[in-house]
């Protein structure tokens, strides 16, 4: 008899509630989840219950874009937990409502676009223990940095800075006050506003809006902080109509700088295994307020490129796609 997929799911959710969340018993615990998740939130809560904690799932109505807020309701409800975990298609990562929720002393994980076969395998299986300490000292190097300049072979070219900047180790474990994405494990850093310059040519994907997967490289001007120009195929012109539509010129600003770090993550098209591959970078657009920034912008998309170098402040974080610590590498 074939193994059911609920059964499957159960591993994967035993991890982010057990790991990830570091739930304890007697915890209250709120799983927020918009249509089509529904499976993964049952998955969750079953995993919640078992470690002797109350779930609570709250179903939303999908949001009309990455970035928009949750209700006030489950904001508030998200403030009030001990501990979320964010199942839904429309991101809310970026959001005032989680950033509050954190700020309130409670902890989430941030499961967008998360698909029943990333609950199984993937990502998901990596251990994030053990990344841990790799993903704070990038996070670290990035930190306050006055110059980070980003190249690929493809033709990025970026300088940015990032002083008086956090650097954000997102290792997909959090505690009281912290929210993650998962399975990426990545570091980031939002450079200050107005001082990104050059060119970004994306080869790897853009997980969102239905692009995916890159299949002609989409190259972006950057003037002063903000986009001036997006060229390339009916990909790019996607993205290009999608921002413009917006109306809003927060979108084109550029928001974070993201390095992917775990081994397990494989390119497949949606943003948290993609943006997690491990030598990847990203850059965000839009929203920056969760990542230590001031844009509150209408979206918050992210741009994977492949075998980026980044140096910050004449130190050379990553060669080529590859972590460079004091130590040596550390290679997938």
């Amino acid at each position: 008899m074939a193994i059911s997929r609920q059964v499957l799911m159960s591993k994967g959710a035993r991890t982010v509630v057990g790991v990830c969340l570091q739930v304890k018993s007697g915890e209250q615990v709120v799983v927020v989840a918009d249509a089509g998740m529904e499976s993964i939130a049952r998955a969750l809560a079953a995993a919640v219950q078992a470690a002797g904690s109350e779930p609570t799932i709250v179903t939303i109505v999908p949001r009309d874009s990455d970035g928009q807020e949750p209700p006030p309701p489950v904001a508030a409800a998200m403030a009030a937990s001990d501990a979320f975990v964010c199942a839904v298609r429309t991101s809310i990562t970026h959001t005032r409502g989680v950033r509050d929720a954190a700020a309130a002393g409670s902890r989430g994980i941030m499961l967008t676009q998360f698909s029943e076969d990333m609950l199984i395998s993937g990502g998901i299986e990596a251990d994030f223990r053990a990344l841990a300490p790799v993903c704070e000292r990038v996070a670290g190097a990035m930190e306050g940095a006055r110059t980070i300049r980003l190249t690929t072979p493809r033709g990025t070219d970026l300088t940015m800075s990032a002083e008086g900047r956090p650097g954000n180790a997102m290792t997909c474990i959090v505690g009281p006050g912290e929210f993650s994405p998962a399975p990426n494990v990545e570091a980031n850093v939002s450079p200050v506003e107005g001082s990104c310059e050059g060119t970004i040519v994306v080869d790897a994907s853009i997980p969102y809006i239905g692009i995916g997967l890159i299949r002609e490289p989409v190259t972006l001007k950057v003037e002063r902080g903000l986009i001036v120009s997006i060229e390339g195929g009916p990909q790019a012109r996607t993205l290009a109509s999608d921002l413009a539509a917006k109306n809003d010129p927060g979108v084109y600003s550029v928001a974070e700088l993201g390095v992917g770090l775990n081994p397990k993550c494989r390119f497949c098209g949606l943003m948290l295994e993609d943006e997690g591959v491990f030598g990847s970078v990203h850059i965000g657009i839009g929203t920056s307020i969760t990542l230590g920034g001031s844009v509150k912008a209408a979206c918050h998309y992210d741009l994977i490129m492949t075998r980026p170098t980044v140096v910050a402040d004449g130190r050379v974080i990553l060669e080529d796609g590859q972590v460079i610590l004091e130590d040596g590498r550390v290679r997938a």
